[in-house]
């Protein structure tokens, strides 16, 4: 019994190396793939890793073209923001009070202005604006004689900073204050009669200043149309006069800073 035993494990052992020899290829395979590291896990493959190409691909091509939005956009405002010199020539209104116990009345005006800039922002700006309107005065000393709407005017002149907060290529925002001179002609139309009798303002000379907010909008790099209402402060016959209105027209650029 035993010597069968033996007999079977040596056939068996003899077996084995005869198919070994025959087929080398199959045991390196056994050998490689029991040796092979196991595929990575996906859930601890990072999120871009696990992106689509395409998706990748996609991604670049929306990069480039804002890239290239914001250069053409950047372009344009240095075209048009950096001119040396700017001429804006219009026309205006004003709500004014002609004197003390009178009402308001409305003026308008032409103005006429320009700007040097500094930056792309930062400019100085002179101004000159003219304003001419009818006091109501009423019942009067002069009724007889038929001032009843005695014509009157303001000549203004102004300087100040000013700076530009929002710039687009289509448009853009600014602040401005100015301070100055101003003279008013209250007598022009009174006849005989001296304008503080008739309850206006007397003729002379007065501190101004004024406060805007051009906005603009561009026609191209060097034309463009503006708009400016604004605050302005007067002291005729030492009182003092906060009238509001607007300015309009259109605005002229040229040189490069």
């Amino acid at each position: 019994m035993f010597s069968f035993r033996r007999s079977f494990l040596t056939l068996a052992f003899a077996a084995s190396a005869f198919f070994a020899c025959q087929n080398p290829a199959l045991l390196a395979q056994a050998s490689s793939s029991s040796q092979q590291p196991a595929a990575p896990d996906a859930a601890s493959t990072p999120p871009a890793a696990q992106a689509p190409a395409s998706n990748r691909g996609q991604l670049t091509v929306a990069a480039r073209i804002k890239a290239r939005r914001e250069a053409r956009r950047a372009a344009a405002i240095k075209e048009i923001y950096t001119h040396l010199y700017d001429v804006n020539i219009g026309m205006g209104y004003l709500r004014f009070t002609p004197g003390n116990t009178l009402q308001r009345v409305n003026e308008y005006s032409w103005d006429f202005g320009a700007t040097r800039y500094y930056t792309e922002r930062f400019g100085v700006s002179v101004d000159a604006r003219g304003t001419y309107g009818s006091a109501f005065i009423g019942p009067n000393a002069a009724s007889n004689t038929a001032v009843y709407k005695p014509a009157i005017s303001q000549y203004i002149g102004l300087i100040g900073p000013t700076y530009r907060f929002l710039l687009n290529p289509k448009y853009s925002i600014s602040g401005k204050i100015q301070a100055g001179a101003g003279y008013g002609n209250f007598s022009g139309d009174t006849g005989p009669f001296k304008p503080t009798s008739l309850g206006l303002y007397p003729d002379g000379a007065t501190v101004a200043i004024s406060a805007s907010i051009p906005i603009e909008y561009n026609i191209s790099p060097a034309l463009g149309f503006r708009v400016a209402p604004h605050y302005l402060f007067t002291d005729f016959g030492s009182t003092t006069q906060n009238s509001l209105g607007y300015t309009l027209g259109v605005v002229v650029r040229w040189g490069k800073q």
